[in-house]
């Protein structure tokens, strides 16, 4: 049995930020991760030309920013390189391999119990913590959606955790599910490698430049959100034209709003808008089913592929192992509470990036936690 003060299961950025930001306040603290790195999913889960979607400024853990040579949107291996520095600067020391099972609240000891599993010498552990962070994430396991006739599919199917580069299907038939910014992205990627690419569009979506949504947040500190809004849309507007046109359509909602109130990010465009509008990369609606090879959509449209990447985002696991944890997460294991309040629970649970927000969203999570955690302590000594 071993007792800690603070316990953080998960050791992504939103674990690393909290331990950094409680080793700034003295408060001692176990930080365990069930895979054998930290960042894993930057690590062996992000395609090769992956970046950072926000301009850097936007995208720092707390008390530490970037080289001050980095581009001002960060490729993947430049931000893995900065975790490790991080994890350095700060001295954290994650026990790797060890998966967290279950955790209870103890009402009488007014402790948490918690019991993992050592995986390197297969061994269990049991902790009680006065608090515990979850810092699992909102991407630990892959969301894919019921389809009819998937299961019966012959061709490749992949999550986009798992692509890394259209080479490998070059001269293929692919269709992407997802329009999100990995979606957008990984389709981009397929066309580029000579790949006969389709992408799925179900919902409306904001596409945005990088620089624009950079204006966007910059502006969104002195100027009303549908002010900025406004801006962003007439901006878009003048860029890309209409792209209803071409299956695209936009929300009622601003992007800016639509972020706050949903989580629901713009899209970034990497050059996929330029390859739609020329024919190359084919929008298409919702699927109604899959008959072996061929795909048919509501439409009435059907397309014979090769393979179907589901960029069909992630789900959390929290609830799995965690019990006792109404007051702060639903069923879906995502926060019950609204932004910005929605990082604290009852008897001292918290969860950090769990809003939907990014980096940016992950570090004021952190320094949140930390403090709580740091006025808490006093309290009771006091």
């Amino acid at each position: 049995m071993e007792n800690v003060v603070v316990l953080i299961v998960g050791a992504g950025p939103a674990g690393l930020a909290t331990a950094a930001c409680l080793t700034q306040l003295s408060i001692p603290y176990v930080i365990v991760e069930r895979e054998d790195c930290s960042a894993s999913l930057w690590r062996n889960r992000a395609y090769d030309r992956l970046k950072l979607h926000l301009a850097k400024e936007f995208c720092e853990l707390p008390h530490m920013s970037y080289p001050a040579d980095a581009p001002t949107y960060v490729p993947k291996a430049l931000f893995v390189k900065y975790v490790d520095d991080y994890i350095e600067c700060f001295n954290i020391q994650p026990k790797y391999l060890t998966s967290v099972e279950l955790s209870t609240y103890d009402s009488e000891e007014k402790v948490w119990s918690i019991v993992a599993h050592d995986m390197a010498e297969s061994k269990r552990i049991n902790y009680t913590a006065k608090f515990l962070v979850v810092a699992s994430g909102e991407n630990s396991a892959e969301n894919i959606p019921v389809i009819p006739g998937l299961q019966n599919f012959p061709g490749e199917t992949i999550h986009s955790s798992r692509y890394k580069s259209g080479k490998s299907f070059s001269g293929k038939s692919v269709l992407v599910i997802g329009s999100g910014n990995s979606g957008m992205e990984i389709s981009y990627d397929l066309a580029t490698h000579g790949v006969n690419t389709s992408i799925v569009v179900r919902s409306p979506i904001h596409v945005m430049t990088k620089e624009l949504i950079r204006l966007g947040m910059t502006l969104a500190h002195h100027l009303p959100l549908n002010l900025v809004d406004k801006l962003l849309v007439m901006g878009a507007k003048f860029m890309f034209g209409d792209l209803s046109r071409h299956g695209i359509t936009m929300p009622h909602m601003g992007p800016m709003m639509l972020k706050s109130k949903t989580g629901r990010s713009a899209v970034i465009d990497v050059g996929t808008v330029g390859l739609i509008k020329n024919g190359i990369i084919q929008v298409k609606g919702s699927i109604s089913k899959i008959m072996s090879n061929i795909v048919k959509f509501q439409s009435g449209d059907e397309i014979s592929v090769d393979a179907i990447v589901f960029a069909t985002g992630y789900k959390s696991t929290a609830n799995m192992w965690l019990k006792n944890g109404e007051s702060m997460l639903n069923d879906n294991g995502l926060p019950t509470k609204e932004y910005p309040n929605h990082w604290k629970g009852l008897n001292g649970l918290y969860c950090v990036g769990l809003a939907r927000r990014g980096l940016a969203g992950i570090a004021a999570d952190a320094k949140n936690i930390a403090n709580d955690i740091k006025s808490m302590i006093s309290s009771m000594s006091g």
